[in-house]
């Protein structure tokens, strides 16, 4: 079991922690915080992922496992005192367990070799949230990579990390991309690039009816509050809107995703 009790937010070690919080810590240490046990389970899973543990002794006595497991792989398990933690932690309610974890991200030829059959692009999404929840739902669709292009949201940012559940950790994450230059790297690939967006001519229905859907896919996700650019929807093989049989007036970026990369892991597995 971790010994001693750092109590200091002055500690060299809690100090290093503290800066993952800004980004440009984040990429100079190639660093990020992942919070709670749902996470640092995650990350013990992911090899070579876990840098360091901080748990406070009620966590430690919670979550034995997760530390006995942490200190059998060599890694670092520091005990410090929940007003440590409450520093550490970006959430009001801190859940006791907080790991530095070495970047996941590969590099875009990494992600796409061999190639995939689906793919999920964020183009221009900057709420950490929404980002977090489309990595968690590609992930469970059964996508091959996600890929957040240069003009996206940090996927290390704190609550990005939450919001995947864990899924950061899963598959195939590329970051920083230029969408000009990932264009031609997915249909190199033989991937169909589909944008989701309001302004589409073809309804998700008609792609699926059509058996659009059925073809190897990247998806393009924008903005959540004014979609894609025009150059990146004159670029794509085609625009597809979700159909609206309510009175909504629109679905959110999260649900879009979902409707439409379960559509498409639906089609390829029924072809």
């Amino acid at each position: 079991m971790a010994s001693g009790e750092l109590t200091s937010v002055r500690s060299p070690r809690v100090k290093a922690a503290r800066r993952l919080a800004k980004r440009a810590f984040r990429r100079r240490e190639r660093r990020f915080l992942a919070e709670g046990p749902q996470a640092v389970r995650e990350a013990l899973e992911a090899p070579g992922r876990l840098a360091e543990l901080f748990t406070t002794a009620e966590a430690e006595s919670r979550h034995g496992d997760l530390v006995r497991a942490a200190e059998r792989a060599g890694v670092p398990v520091l005990r410090v005192s929940g007003e440590v933690m409450a520093e550490l932690a970006q959430t009001v309610t801190p859940q006791g367990l907080l790991a530095v974890c070495q970047f996941v991200d590969v590099p875009l030829e990494d992600a796409l070799e061999p190639a995939p059959t689906l793919v999920t692009v964020l183009a221009h999404v900057r709420d950490p949230g929404n980002a977090g929840t489309v990595l968690r739902t590609a992930d469970a669709a059964g996508a091959e990579a996600v890929v957040f292009t240069d003009a996206s949201v940090d996927p290390y940012n704190g609550k990005c990390v939450r919001a995947s559940a864990g899924s950061l950790f899963h598959l195939p994450v590329v970051v920083g991309p230029r969408f000009g230059d990932l264009l031609p790297a997915l249909r190199d690939r033989g991937l169909t690039v589909l944008a989701a967006d309001g302004a589409g001519k073809r309804t998700l229905d008609e792609a699926i009816d059509d058996g659009l859907l059925a073809r190897p896919t990247a998806w393009v996700f924008g903005n959540e509050a004014w979609g894609l650019p025009e150059e990146i929807l004159d670029s794509v093989d085609d625009v597809v809107r979700v159909p609206i049989y309510g009175r909504a007036e629109s679905l959110n970026l999260a649900t879009a995703a979902a409707v439409c990369l379960y559509a498409s892991s639906r089609a390829q597995r029924a072809g």
